[in-house]
């Protein structure tokens, strides 16, 4: 009895090791019979919109920019000096022009100083003309003999000093008139107030800010460009962007390229000037992208190419089978208008691809137009 046992349960055990061997493979072969049905037997309808032929297209080169809209010139209007905030004239939106007086300051105190300068220099300009008069009458005696030449030094250095202390005193005149214009809020240059950072009845220190003043007749897009990709730009290239906001795109130039890479990223700035248009605003974002070059090129519609491997393929039709083919890409650009990619390897005219509004397909399926679909 033990030997039975001895023998026999090792058996059973290999017996039903077997059996689900078998069994695991029967159970593959099924799902990949399961597979392989829909790819040779169902054939997927797609529109003749979804083919695309891979042809010779008239390419702009473009490299890819995006940023924000700003005003070339704004200015921030402060407190030149500390007061309480009397009245503010403006709101966001009004249009001003250069020199305009936009609000003041609370000027009693202003106005004091100005009065208390204005009264010691007239003290002043008093003792000079005292000093003067003195220094006459030491001239007159020192030329009889009755004072000495010391004395007349004297009365020289006093009627300096009496001389000096009244130009103090004006310039002290100046200084307290210039800081009662100051309590005037002025714009600096022409355009529309943009913010209001202060309110009557606050109380502003020396540099507060309380006006912002933009001015929309020259705006500019200052965006940043990797290192290879700045050398490819020039001043004066021709760029298309599309703002956040308006329907059609605005065209714009390369004004400016900055001499200097930014710390930590690296990149370069380089500012666009746009097309002034009435529709657009301070602080906009924009995307678009700057025309490089000019070449007749392989190419496909950016959204044909799948980046969902490791390296970029398309779907391409031999007969009515799709085939996933490899391809290498190059510059980015445009064609018509509509953003493509040139294909420098993988692809040969006249090759006919599967457009990304397919979505994605195994290799294998097989594809007929629907039209022809419903003829037969």
């Amino acid at each position: 009895m033990k030997r039975m046992l001895k023998w026999g349960l090792p058996l059973v055990v290999l017996a039903l090791v077997v059996g689900l061997s078998v069994r695991g493979v029967q159970q593959r072969r099924a799902q990949a019979a399961l597979e392989a049905a829909p790819a040779t037997a169902v054939a997927l309808e797609i529109a003749p919109s979804d083919q695309l032929r891979v042809q010779r297209l008239p390419v702009q080169r473009t490299v890819a920019v995006s940023g924000t809209v700003e005003a070339l010139h704004t200015a921030l209007v402060k407190a030149k000096v500390a007061g309480e905030l009397r009245a503010l004239r403006v709101r966001e939106g009004e249009p001003v022009r250069a020199g305009q007086v936009l609000g003041e300051l609370d000027a009693t105190e202003y106005e004091a100083r100005l009065r208390q300068a204005q009264q010691q220099a007239a003290a002043a300009h008093a003792q000079l003309e005292i000093a003067e008069r003195a220094l006459q009458n030491n001239r007159a005696l020192v030329e009889q003999g009755f004072i000495s030449r010391n004395a007349l030094d004297t009365s020289v250095s006093n009627a300096a000093a009496a001389r000096a202390n009244l130009l103090a005193a004006q310039a002290a005149v100046d200084l307290a008139r210039k800081a009662l214009d100051d309590t005037l809020l002025r714009a600096p240059l022409d355009g529309w107030v943009s913010q209001r950072f202060a309110q009557p009845g606050e109380r502003l220190g020396v540099d507060a800010r309380v006006l912002e003043v933009v001015d929309l007749r020259a705006l500019e897009l200052r965006a940043t460009l990797a290192p290879e990709e700045v050398g490819q730009v020039r001043v004066g290239a021709q760029a298309v962007l599309q703002v956040d906001g308006l329907a059609e795109p605005v065209a714009a130039r390369v004004a400016r390229l900055n001499p200097s890479v930014q710390a930590g990223t690296r990149a370069v700035p380089v500012y666009l000037a746009l097309t002034p248009r009435a529709d657009l605003r301070h602080g906009l974002f924009a995307t678009g992208h700057i025309e490089v070059a000019r070449e007749t090129a392989l190419a496909l519609p950016e959204s044909a190419i799948r980046l969902d491997a490791a390296r970029p393929y398309v779907l391409l039709l031999q007969g009515e089978r799709v085939v996933r083919r490899t391809v290498t890409l190059g510059p980015r650009g445009t064609a018509g208008g509509e953003p493509v990619r040139i294909v420098t390897d993988g692809l040969a005219e006249g090759d006919v691809v599967l457009a990304g509004t397919v979505g994605a397909l195994p290799e294998g399926v097989v594809v007929r137009l629907a039209a022809r679909a419903a003829g037969q």
